[in-house]
């Protein structure tokens, strides 16, 4: 079906809230991102940086390090030798190999994390949280928030994708979900 547009219907919304000391936000910004106090998040505002920035899922037995392109890898209880995901530490370019989303707008192709298509975004944040990060992009109208965590307890990774429309027009966009698999040592 269609996607309607924004103002059409309204989209239930939660929000985790952690206890945070009474330190004063730290305001300290570079060209990247920033350290976000009261979320307690690492908030990367361009997926252009340096070198890949990432974060830590994992709980338990399962692990995986997500990158603010959404590259990265997972792995069961050992990183080198139990590998489910492939992840090549020294590509050229960097941070290739991933779990991407590639959006389909009318023949228009992108990824919410930027990569690998690098299609110039609209609006490009990360968050990198505690145990999860959440990418949201948005490109002529789509918005799209992809989060991944690793559940309490489970040895999976979760990705929860929204997809919201936030133009006039009525869209079908299509999802397509990619990782390379490796099983062990890679």
């Amino acid at each position: 079906g269609k996607i309607a547009p924004a103002n059409a219907f309204s989209v239930p919304s939660y929000s985790i809230i952690f206890h945070t000391s009474h330190r004063s936000p730290l305001v300290s910004q570079n060209p990247y991102g920033r350290f976000d106090d009261a979320a307690r998040e690492y908030v990367i505002t361009r997926p252009d940086t340096p070198l890949p920035w990432l974060n830590y899922l994992g709980q338990d037995e399962f692990f995986g390090l997500c990158t603010n392109t959404a590259g990265g890898y997972t792995f069961w209880k050992d990183a080198k030798l139990r590998r489910l995901t492939r992840y090549r530490y020294n590509n050229v370019p960097y941070d290739l190999g991933g779990r991407y989303l590639y959006v389909n707008d009318a023949g228009s192709v992108w990824n919410p994390g930027w990569k690998p298509t690098k299609a110039k975004l609209d609006k490009y944040e990360c968050r990198h949280g505690l145990g999860y990060t959440t990418i949201v992009a948005e490109k002529d109208g789509v918005e799209v928030t992809q989060k991944m965590c690793v559940p309490p307890g489970e040895n999976l990774e979760l990705w929860q994708v929204t997809v919201r429309n936030t133009g006039k027009v009525a869209k079908s966009p299509k999802l397509y979900s990619y990782q390379e698999f490796c099983f062990f040592e890679a």
